[in-house]
């Protein structure tokens, strides 16, 4: 899974078509590549690079974090965890071998994972309607000493000011604000029970020692470059599609208004798009009894 995609529940794979997405998911996480550097460095300052010889990237879409782990930690096995063959196969190919693929269907497969010295996964576990037990079950693949890192939520997506010159402003905000109860619905429609996000503790509660949280930002600012606002056209037209209870006639009208390739008012052309967001990530180390 990436950063600030939207989309349901794993549970209800079979709502999205994965292999489709496989290009929109990994330009996305391209777009993040600083920042997750970043967080993969500070897993490495966390570890050190001797202390790691195999790490998974459990729900790994199209191996961009799997990648740079197997910068970070050279001499380690890095396996990529996906459900999607076309992701994993992309994976495969953008490693140039570097790193093993495992297809999972999760969380019903969670015992095939293996041990691990280090675990990422980023914005997985919220699909899963019992998150304390996937957790839990991350944690029982940790090898002593192991740190297990989760990515979820951070900060939303934002790449437009307040006011655009269309339609009435703060259309960013009503957009962040149906995603939200977008995201509040799926959770609500999983079976099992909901957790309090409260991540550290979760992390505790999986019988695992938080060794801190830190946020890494992506800020790409104006003059924003195409393969990003290709993807933000990508995302937007999601978005058209997915909060449509969400959106009234005239947020719709804008909306299609930045959607218009050939305008003026495009996305993919109008001077004042950016693109800022957060990766929040949580650890915890796996100690001994």
């Amino acid at each position: 899974m990436h950063p600030n995609a939207p989309r349901h529940s794993r549970e209800h794979a079979h709502d999205i078509d994965w292999d489709a997405l496989c290009s929109h998911l990994e330009r996305e996480a391209e777009l993040h590549t600083p920042a997750l550097t970043q967080a993969t460095h500070w897993l490495r300052d966390l570890l050190g690079v001797a202390g790691v010889r195999r790490a998974l990237d459990v729900g790994s879409g199209p191996g961009v974090v799997a990648s740079l782990l197997a910068d970070a930690f050279p001499d380690a096995e890095v396996v990529a965890v996906d459900q999607s063959p076309a992701l994993l196969e992309r994976a495969r190919t953008r490693s140039a071998g570097r790193i093993a693929t495992r297809q999972v269907d999760l969380p019903d497969e969670f015992g095939r994972l293996g041990t691990a010295d280090l675990i990422w996964s980023a914005n997985a576990i919220h699909h899963l309607s019992d998150q304390q037990a996937a957790l839990t079950a991350l944690a029982t693949s940790l090898r002593t000493g192991g740190l297990l890192a989760v990515a979820e939520r951070g900060l939303p997506v934002r790449f437009l000011p307040r006011d655009i010159g269309l339609g009435r402003p703060g259309l960013q905000a009503r957009l962040d604000a149906g995603n939200e109860n977008g995201f509040t619905t799926m959770r609500a429609e999983l079976p099992g029970v909901d957790e309090v996000e409260d991540w550290p503790a979760m992390l505790a509660r999986a019988g695992l020692v938080p060794t801190g949280t830190r946020t890494f930002l992506t800020d790409l600012p104006t003059p924003l470059g195409l393969p990003a606002r290709e993807y933000l056209h990508t995302r937007l037209a999601r978005q058209r599609d997915q909060l449509g209870e969400y959106l009234n006639d005239e947020d719709r009208t804008t909306v299609e208004a930045l959607l218009h390739a050939d305008a003026p008012t495009s996305i993919l052309w109008r001077p004042d798009a950016f693109y800022l967001t957060a990766t929040t990530v949580h650890t915890a180390r796996a100690c001994a009894a």
